[in-house]
């Protein structure tokens, strides 16, 4: 391992509050499969199968903490948005970690460094890692400070465009929404496009830089243009509210009863002889 990225880990341990740490146990995290297979050891492929089950389980527990009132519904979308891969590399990218992270030859050359995915699982080998040689508290005061600090978006509890559009298909087609999407440009630059289609029918295209992304995309502008074609129905209109309860003692049971004059005088009373 060169001085220089034996420093940059020991000063990613630092920030961590975990300074005692060698850099040599968890060295390995940022080892991709691409450097794997060039003989720079084990990847860390089953690092970061550990640290996504660490990241999973930590989100949760931070959410029920600081969200008391929040639903399972809410709390869920939350969660999803924290653990995302976009959410993790952005993390990554942050903490600088594609300088550390060893590529193969042609994985290097063509960006890898940069790539989403790659930063992705690098973020979560290192919490695994971090774990390892440490303990679960220590990674929930990093996650804390260095990742959801960031990625917990306040609308993210407002659910997603395609939540929501999958919710409107089911109640007014009875049908699921299917994207489809195709990718362009190198792979430390990709560009995807999606497609989403309701019964065969095309009703919105979004592009962005994740599948992810392209789909939540479609799915905001299939959105639109469904509930301009399809709006909600108007509300029927509220009755006219009843006129106020009599203050006259001849109510009975909220009704009131209107007394009328007799039109007949009464028979005058028989004298008895």
């Amino acid at each position: 391992m060169s001085t220089q990225r034996r420093r940059r880990i020991a000063a990613l341990l630092k920030l961590s509050g975990a300074p005692e740490v060698d850099v040599s146990a968890v060295e390995c995290a940022f080892v991709h499969e691409s450097a794997s297979s060039e003989g720079a050891g084990p990847s860390n492929e089953r690092l970061e199968f550990f640290g996504d089950a660490i990241l999973g389980f930590l989100t949760s527990r931070w959410l029920w903490q600081h969200y008391p009132a929040a639903g399972e519904g809410e709390l869920s979308r939350r969660r999803a948005s924290i653990v995302s891969g976009e959410a993790c590399a952005q993390s990554a990218r942050r903490l600088d970690l594609g300088e550390i992270v060893r590529l193969g030859v042609g994985m290097q050359h063509a960006g890898g460094a940069a790539n989403t995915s790659v930063l992705a699982d690098a973020f979560e080998a290192y919490l695994g890692a971090l774990y390892l040689a440490t303990d679960v508290e220590r990674v929930a005061r990093f996650l804390e400070t260095h990742h959801f600090a960031h990625a917990d978006h306040p609308e993210a509890g407002a659910g997603d465009a395609k939540t929501a559009l999958q919710e409107f298909a089911h109640a007014r087609f009875a049908a699921a929404p299917i994207y489809f999407e195709r990718a362009e440009g190198p792979p430390h630059d990709r560009r995807f496009t999606s497609q989403v289609r309701i019964a065969d029918e095309i009703v919105g295209e979004g592009i962005g830089a994740s599948k992810k992304a392209a789909q939540q995309s479609a799915a905001a502008m299939a959105l639109a243009y469904l509930r301009n074609r399809h709006p909600e129905p108007e509300p029927p209109e509220s009755p006219p509210p009843s006129p106020p309860p009599s203050s006259s003692p001849s109510s009975t049971e909220g009704r009131v009863i209107a007394l009328r004059p007799s039109r007949h005088r009464p028979s005058p009373q028989t004298k008895a002889p």
